[in-house]
């Protein structure tokens, strides 16, 4: 029998394209840019400081956010990039409060997420809704590395709270590419990102197998958290 789709309170998103994650892919090659000209180097590329949806992150000409561990994006082949496509507001189901206290607060964020300029959203939403987006997304990854996935899994590594939903796993010769859900760590891991991450392959052992969804869960953990 069909399940039932698993209900969320909102989501926001901006379509990932094959030129966004082209220009993420080149980013830990890019000549390492000093402190003192970052500033002029992000107006440059037309993009933005992003310190309110997610602390010291950028939002690229393309619309979406980026995280990086250290700050500076350019030309650290050795740190985490994280590029934001999507927000989710799952349902919480010992969340007793959503209609008094965390609700409107919450809100508001999903509020300000979809207000970004070329995103759009649902309210409420479902399961589904994600993982259209995340199928969305992946055909935008396939068509930039010219090859689908080697790992697709349904879980709920790195996500505090909300819906398992389908990771995707790519590699290159250095780096992992992980397609999926990730906890927003901003408001207590109320929100969920959907997120594609570029990380060094050195932050886990070698992939496991399809079947081993445990070991593959704890991968996919190591590469996308903080």
């Amino acid at each position: 029998m069909e399940r039932a789709p698993i209900p969320v309170h909102a989501l926001a998103h901006r379509p990932l394209t094959a030129a966004a994650v082209a220009e993420l892919l080149a980013l830990p090659a890019e000549p390492r840019v000093p402190d003192d000209v970052v500033e002029a180097v992000v107006r440059q590329r037309g993009w933005s400081w992003e310190h309110h949806l997610v602390c010291d992150s950028l939002r690229t000409g393309y619309g979406h956010v980026l995280c990086t561990e250290g700050y500076i994006p350019f030309g650290h082949p050795d740190v985490r990039h994280f590029l934001v496509f999507g927000e989710v507001y799952p349902v919480d189901p010992d969340d007793d409060d959503v209609h008094t206290r965390n609700g409107p607060w919450l809100y508001g964020l999903m509020d300000d997420w979809q207000k970004l300029p070329g995103w759009s959203g649902c309210r409420p939403g479902t399961d589904l809704d994600c993982e259209g987006v995340l199928a969305r997304a992946a055909h935008a990854v396939t068509e930039c590395l010219g090859s689908g996935p080697e790992r697709t899994v349904v879980s709920t590594a790195a996500v505090v709270t909300g819906p398992a939903l389908t990771h995707r796993v790519w590699r290159t010769a250095t780096h992992a590419l992980v397609l999926g859900p990730a906890s927003d760590n901003g408001p207590y891991g109320y929100l969920t990102h959907l997120q594609l991450s570029l990380t060094p392959l050195s932050c886990g052992p070698e992939l496991p197998p399809e079947e081993d969804e445990d070991g593959l869960a704890r991968w996919i953990t190591a590469h996308v958290d903080w």
